[in-house]
């Protein structure tokens, strides 16, 4: 996202609903798994990375908001990417069973 804001080129995002935290309120607040280390540390089971260095190896990263032109889900297009926006394609909220009398 960084190269291509830096070159013009617009960055969309596409992902499931299923993805989405609306109550989430930045990408501060997203856990992001750690893998495990000899995932890059080693080849066919022989280490490659020097003893004693420091190895970080995280699932994903997060892409600045600021770089993002849109989201794209099956559930439609946010463009420019907005809580508000997420929230008009969200799906409605499951209704509450009647009382019993």
């Amino acid at each position: 996202s960084v190269l291509a804001k830096h070159h013009g080129i617009d960055f969309h995002v596409a992902a499931p609903w299923s993805t989405v935290d609306m109550d989430c309120e930045s990408g501060k607040d997203i856990p992001i798994e750690q893998r495990a280390v000899d995932e890059v540390s080693h080849i066919a089971g022989a280490r490659t990375a020097a003893d004693g260095a420091d190895i970080v190896n995280p699932a994903f990263d997060i892409t600045p908001a600021e770089n993002i032109n849109s989201i794209i889900t099956e559930r439609g297009v946010v463009s420019p990417p907005s809580k508000e926006g997420l929230e008009r394609i969200s799906p409605p909220s499951p209704s509450l069973p009647e009382p019993q009398s």
